[in-house]
């Protein structure tokens, strides 16, 4: 699947404000800020983002358009497909990006909550990442 046909929302800008947050190359466009931020993420085959928290408000993600996974700590990483939904409690670590061969395209909803933040952690190695069926 090319990344143009991904999702019917528009893939953004390189997301270089985040660039150190992400192993690959990854895509942002915000689609709105206000009262739920709302960004299209779209990752390159292989691309995935730090191992990270959500304090407070948590994170759902929407799936849009091809293969991609999302792993809690200390347990199995899940396969992504268009049309599903990961509601990410807060204060769980947790990451999420492309399988090696697909791009991936996911709505990244930041659930609003009073003194709600991002903890961005360490890399997925390229181990773990290699482990991923």
């Amino acid at each position: 699947m090319s990344e143009e046909k991904l999702s019917v929302f528009p893939m953004g800008e390189k997301n270089d404000a985040y660039a150190r947050y992400f192993v690959g190359q990854s895509y942002l466009k915000m689609l709105t800020t206000e009262g739920v931020a709302i960004g299209n993420v779209t990752f390159e085959p292989g691309c995935r983002n730090n191992w990270h928290i959500h304090h407070q408000g948590g994170q759902i993600l929407l799936v849009t358009g091809g293969r991609g996974y999302y792993q809690e700590w200390g347990k199995p990483a899940r396969e992504l497909n268009a049309g599903d939904v990961v509601n990410i409690p807060p204060e769980v670590k947790h990451w999420h990006g492309a399988a090696p061969d697909s791009w991936f395209a996911h709505l990244a909803v930041e659930v609003p909550a009073a003194g709600a933040s991002n903890e961005w952690l360490e890399p997925v190695t390229d181990a773990e990442y290699g482990n991923l069926k």
